[in-house]
C-alpha cells in the first residue's frame, strides 16, 4: 500500500528478474505443476470442482505466506513487491522481436515471439504478423504483468498483490479450452477476469491519454471483440492510438477477431512506437496509483 515501496519496486524492476531459485513467481508455476499432477478427476463436474479446490488452495496459501511482508517496512516491501511485476522482462522481449525483424531474421523473431510473449502457433506468421502479434502481447501484458500486480499492491497490500500474481499465472498455466483443462482450468481462467476488470481499462484509458486521445473512437468501437472480456482493452487502445490493424486468425483462416480495421498493417518499426506508448501510459497510470487513496488504520478511540 505504501507508495514509496510502489516506486522502489518499479526502480528495482530496472535490473531484471530475480533468479529463478529465488523468484515467487516461479514457485507459484511450480506449485500449479505438481497440484495439477494430483488431479483424478474424470467427469466434467468432477474435473471442474477438483480445479476449483485446488485453485483456491493456492490462493489462500499464497495469501497466507504474502501477509508475513504487511508488518515490514517499505523498502522491504518494495524488495518483495518487485518479482511480482515485469516490466523490464516485457519491454525487452519486445525488443527483441523488432531487431530480429529489423535485421530480415523472421525464423528468429517467430522464435522469440512465442519464447517470450505468445502461446499460440508462430511459425506460419508473416513479418507483418509478426509485429502485430508482438504489439498486442506488449499491450495486454503491460496491464496484466506490470499495471495489473500494482494496482493490486495499492489496495490490498503485499497479499492481494500477491493474489493476483497467483491467479495470472494459474491461468496461463490451467485457463486453456483444450479437452483436460476446459472445466479443471474455469476457476483459474474466471478468476483472472475478475482480478483484471480494473486494471485492463486503466492501463487503456492511460494509454489513449498518453496518445493525446488518438484512438479512443477504436477502443470504443472494438474493446468488446475479443473473447477476453479484458484484453481488447489495452489492445484496442494500442490499434486505435498506433493507426494499426491488429488481429488473430484461427487455424483453419478465419478471424477470432479485427482491432482497428481501417487501420495499416504492422511493420517492425510499429513495435518502436508501442513501446514508446506503453512507457507513457505506465507513466500516467503510475501517477493515478500514487494519488489512489490507500486503506489507513483507525487509531482506536480513546475515552
Amino acid at each position: 500500500m505504501s507508495r514509496p515501496a510502489l516506486l522502489l519496486a518499479l526502480a528495482l524492476d530496472a535490473l531484471g528478474e530475480p533468479p529463478a531459485a529465488l523468484h515467487p513467481v516461479v514457485w507459484m508455476g511450480r506449485f500449479l505443476k505438481r497440484t495439477r499432477r494430483t488431479w483424478t478427476a474424470t467427469t466434467p463436474r468432477g474435473q471442474l470442482e477438483e480445479g476449483a479446490r485446488s485453485w483456491l488452495g493456492g490462493a489462500l496459501l499464497t495469501g497466507a505466506v504474502a501477509t508475513l511482508g504487511t508488518a515490514l517496512p517499505w523498502p522491504l516491501q518494495g524488495v518483495l513487491l518487485k518479482p511480482l511485476l515485469a516490466r523490464k522482462a516485457l519491454f525487452d522481449a519486445a525488443q527483441e522481436v523488432q531487431r530480429a525483424l529489423q535485421g530480415g531474421d523472421l525464423p528468429e523473431a517467430r522464435r522469440l515471439l512465442a519464447w517470450h510473449l505468445v502461446s499460440r502457433e508462430t511459425s506460419g506468421l508473416t513479418a507483418s504478423e509478426v509485429a502485430g502479434a508482438c504489439i498486442e502481447s506488449l499491450a495486454e501484458n503491460l496491464s496484466d504483468s506490470v499495471v495489473a500486480p500494482l494496482l493490486a499492491y495499492r489496495v490490498g497490500g503485499l497479499p492481494l498483490a500477491a493474489v493476483y500474481r497467483y491467479a495470472n499465472t494459474a491461468d496461463a498455466m490451467w485457463g486453456y479450452r483444450t479437452p483436460d483443462l476446459e472445466d479443471a482450468g474455469k476457476a483459474a481462467a474466471r478468476a483472472d477476469d475478475l482480478l483484471n476488470l480494473l486494471p485492463a481499462r486503466l492501463t487503456a484509458l492511460c494509454t489513449l491519454a498518453a496518445a493525446g486521445g488518438r484512438g479512443w473512437r477504436v477502443w470504443a468501437a472494438d474493446r468488446r471483440a475479443p473473447l477476453s472480456p479484458n484484453a481488447g482493452h489495452p489492445m484496442s487502445a494500442f490499434a486505435g492510438a498506433l493507426g494499426l490493424r491488429l488481429d488473430k486468425w484461427d487455424a483453419v483462416g478465419q478471424p477470432l477477431y479485427v482491432l482497428n480495421g481501417a487501420g495499416r498493417p504492422p511493420h517492425h518499426s510499429d513495435i518502436a512506437h508501442a513501446l514508446v506508448l506503453a512507457r507513457g501510459s505506465l507513466m500516467l497510470a503510475t501517477a493515478a496509483l500514487l494519488l489512489w487513496p490507500a486503506h489507513q488504520r483507525r487509531r482506536p478511540v480513546t475515552r
